[in-house]
Order: C-alpha cells, then sequence, then structure tokens
C-alpha cells in the first residue's frame, strides 16, 4: 500500500512545480497538502482562486481557503479575508469584520505582514463610528481568545 504524503511534503511537493509548467500539478499537490490542515497551501489556494491561476476564478472560493488559512493564524490570510470584507469580494462587504482580520494580522504576523496589517487596519478604522470601531476590537479579542498563538 502506498502512503500518502505528510501536508507538508505536499505542499513541498507543490511548491517546487512551476508555475506555467506544472500548474495542475501544482493544484493537485496543494489541495491533498490543504485538505490535510496546511495553512500556506490553503493560503496560495486561496491566492489561486482569487487570480484564476491553475482554477477557475472564484471570490468566495478564495475566501473560503483564506478562512480555513487564517483560522490557523496565518497572517496573510487574515491581510487577505480584511481585503475581501473590505471591498465585499466573495463576502458581502463589512468594515466592522475587515478590521477585525487587519488588526488580527497586524498583531500576529511577522515583520512585513504586521506592518501591512496595521496599516490596513488605521485606513478602515479612520472610516467606523466609534461604535464600530469598538465592535472590531472586541471581534479581534474574542478571535484571539479562541485562536491562542503558539509558542
Amino acid at each position: 500500500m502506498i502512503q500518502q504524503p505528510s501536508g507538508e511534503e505536499a505542499y513541498q511537493r507543490g511548491k517546487n512545480c512551476a508555475d506555467k509548467e506544472r500548474l495542475d500539478e501544482k493544484v493537485r499537490w496543494f489541495h491533498l497538502a490543504a485538505d490535510q490542515g496546511h495553512a500556506i497551501a490553503q493560503y496560495e489556494l486561496g491566492v489561486m482562486s482569487a487570480t484564476s491561476r491553475g482554477v477557475s476564478q472564484s471570490d468566495s472560493e478564495a475566501v473560503r481557503w483564506w478562512h480555513l488559512s487564517a483560522d490557523q493564524g496565518n497572517a496573510n490570510a487574515q491581510i487577505n479575508l480584511g481585503v475581501a470584507y473590505n471591498n465585499g469580494l466573495g463576502v458581502p462587504q463589512n468594515n466592522v469584520t475587515a478590521y477585525m482580520w487587519f488588526n488580527l494580522a497586524a498583531s500576529r504576523g511577522d515583520r512585513d505582514a504586521r506592518e501591512r496589517g496595521a496599516k490596513a487596519r488605521d485606513r478602515v478604522a479612520a472610516i467606523l463610528t466609534p461604535d464600530q470601531l469598538a465592535e472590531g476590537q472586541h471581534l479581534a479579542l474574542e478571535w484571539d481568545g479562541a485562536h491562542p498563538s503558539e509558542p
């Protein structure tokens, strides 16, 4: 019996496929990894869905993959969700939810993601009412409490 590769192994195999030459194979490996909960593969499939690279363009499918990745703490997925909610791409437009995702990215990602998340969060905060801002902060704290950071 042939053993299925782990999520990380499948992700690495997909990552090693040249974008244009072996795109179908890349998608297949990323799906295998993403279905095993690999957050980066889920993020990448979201990007591919949003840009119709190797799969049919679908903002709602991109959001679905980004949610799976963001729920594991992937700051880039959180930023992309913020953009989706801010612009109503694949989800109803909601600046409070956009603020929440940007705020989470600003507090969890690497330096670049924290900076991009903070800039986007601050742009959205400027158009929110005080009540909306408080709601966005509350949602971020609530999410953060339910998804502790890894040490």
